[in-house]
């Protein structure tokens, strides 16, 4: 199990998030900034908007999602 926390995905702040996969600690972020959003957190809603958006822009997304993957794999298991 590894760990980032919501600011390395693109967030604005330090909650961490668990998981074995880069897959499971992108979809705990896309989680927490909905719950984040929805209970009135506006310092959320611009990642939130983001993370929504990003899949209206393929190819960026993807460097997102590539990135992101490499950056978990370079962390030390916890």
């Amino acid at each position: 199990m590894k760990t980032m926390t919501c600011k390395q995905l693109g967030g604005p702040c330090e909650l961490q998030l668990h998981g074995d996969t880069a897959d499971e600690v992108i979809k705990a972020q896309d989680k927490h900034l909905n719950e984040m959003v929805s209970n009135g957190d506006d310092t959320h809603e611009d990642a939130l908007r983001e993370m929504k958006g990003r899949w209206k822009r393929p190819i960026a997304a993807m460097g997102w999602y590539r990135s992101t993957k490499r950056a978990f794999a370079a962390l030390p298991e916890d």
